[in-house]
C-alpha cells in the first residue's frame, strides 16, 4: 500500500474523523522504515510499504489501532451537519467565483472573511 492509500484508509475507518496530511504520513513512514518495522519496494513509480515481521509483532503488542480512538464520542450526526455546511458553502463561493463579476468576487471574499471572525467570536464568547 502506498502512502495516500493509508491516508484513505485511515479516513474511512475513522468515518472521516481523521485524515493525516501527506506532511506527517510519510516522514513516519520513513522512520517505521528506518526502525526495521516496514519495508518499502517501488511499483509503477510508487513507493509501496509493507509491514515486517518485526513491524507485524510490534503491530499485535501496541496499543488499539489510532482510528477507533479518533472515532471514538463522534457526534456522526452534527459531524454531517459541519460537512453539509461548509460543502455548502465552498459551492456557493465557487460559484461566485466561476460566474460572478470582479466586485462580486471581492464581496464573496469579504462575506467569507466574515464569517471566520464570526466564528472565532464563538469560540470567545462575544457577539
Amino acid at each position: 500500500m502506498h502512502g495516500y492509500e493509508m491516508i484513505q484508509e485511515i479516513a474511512e475507518r475513522s468515518g472521516g474523523a481523521w485524515k493525516p496530511s501527506p506532511g506527517s504520513v510519510y516522514p513516519t513512514l520513513q522512520l517505521l522504515e528506518d526502525e526495521g518495522l516496514i519495508a518499502s519496494a517501488s511499483e509503477g513509480g510508487k513507493k509501496l510499504f509493507s509491514l515486517t515481521e518485526a513491524g507485524r509483532e510490534a503491530a499485535e503488542e501496541g496499543p488499539e489501532a489510532p482510528w477507533e480512538e479518533a472515532s471514538r464520542g463522534v457526534d456522526w450526526e452534527a459531524l454531517g451537519e459541519i460537512r453539509q455546511a461548509g460543502f455548502g458553502l465552498m459551492e456557493a463561493f465557487g460559484q461566485v467565483w466561476k460566474t460572478g463579476s470582479k466586485e462580486q468576487r471581492e464581496k464573496a471574499v469579504g462575506v467569507i472573511n466574515e464569517a471566520r471572525k464570526k466564528l472565532y467570536l464563538i469560540l470567545a464568547d462575544e457577539d
